[in-house]
């Protein structure tokens, strides 16, 4: 489903974090890798004397000459596939949703923050604004003051959060087409709670019936899906309800699930959930600590 990766660097360590995973993807997907590097000369124009436009110009071509003899030897890293090197020029954000928008099979594949002198790319910036202003599917790798960038990650398990919509279940042919060419084990979830308007001053025992209910219906559904992906061809296939609300749930899988990833839609509506971008997806995106596949939903 997916034609490349595109994968934005800034020159740190922090950023290259995404580098093991995009390496594993690489080889089990088979997929050929962009590396991108982009400049923004009005970083260098802020703190340079207006009377030295042309010494700007010189700092902006060294800046994407290094660049690019710094992509070309990441390059290197990767044992497998087809990997190319490229430089833009201009806010970083916009060049990377620009160049993946020429090919809508394009994956974005980055981490979410990381710093390299006058460039930042920071959760709530760059890596903020391509995950909102992207028409890509993207993978969020979020960087630790431990993460690597040697070496190749080991991806087993994906999670993926439903919510009963047909919106969420967007995600669910490139869950298929992902478990089969990486041999990945998938857990679908579904968390349940009641709304924070009833409570049992108010309602009583009532509440505990309706969560009940609420808890039952998940089970039921998840069943049927669990059953719709095993007839894909897919084997390694379970399920998870958990009582509680979205992101918190979502999040606490990942933590106890190694070697794993989640995939889930950019949105949903399902009664009384909401996965809405801004909302649950952004939160498990910042405080997950585990990689988020985002699929965007039609």
């Amino acid at each position: 489903m997916y034609t490349r990766m595109l994968i934005p660097l800034d020159g740190s360590k922090v950023a290259e974090q995404v580098l093991p995973y995009a390496r594993f993807l690489a080889k089990t997907l088979a997929m050929p890798v962009d590396l991108l590097g982009v400049v923004d000369p009005e970083a260098f124009v802020a703190f340079s004397n207006p009377a030295q436009g042309r010494h700007v110009d010189v700092l902006v071509a060294e800046t994407m000459s290094r660049t690019a003899l710094y992509l070309e030897a990441a390059a290197w890293s990767f044992s497998a596939g087809q990997v190319k090197c490229s430089t833009g020029k201009g806010k970083a954000e916009e060049v990377v949703i620009e160049k993946a928008a020429a090919d809508k099979n394009t994956l974005i594949v980055m981490a979410t923050h990381g710093r390299s002198g006058v460039q930042r790319w920071l959760l709530g910036s760059v890596a903020d604004k391509v995950l909102h202003g992207a028409t890509n599917h993207l993978f969020l790798v979020r960087a630790s003051d431990q993460g690597k960038t040697d070496g190749e990650a080991a991806l087993k398990t994906m999670i993926v959060p439903l919510d009963g919509s047909p919106l969420a279940e967007q995600v669910l042919p490139y869950v298929v087409d992902l478990a089969k060419k990486m041999k990945l084990k998938v857990v679908l979830m579904r968390s349940c709670a009641l709304p924070a308007s009833v409570s049992a001053e108010d309602y009583g025992f009532y509440s505990a019936d309706l969560l009940d209910y609420l808890e039952s219906e998940a089970r039921d559904y998840l069943a049927g899906k669990v059953n719709e992906v095993k007839q894909t061809g897919i084997d390694d296939v379970t399920s998870v309800v958990n009582v509680g609300y979205g992101a918190e749930e979502i999040i606490t899988l990942g933590r106890h699930t190694p070697e794993d990833f989640i995939a889930m839609s950019t949105h949903g509506r399902s009664g009384i959930q909401r996965w809405v971008l801004g909302s649950v997806t952004d939160r498990v995106v910042r405080h997950s600590g585990d990689p988020v596949l985002i699929v965007r939903s039609a």
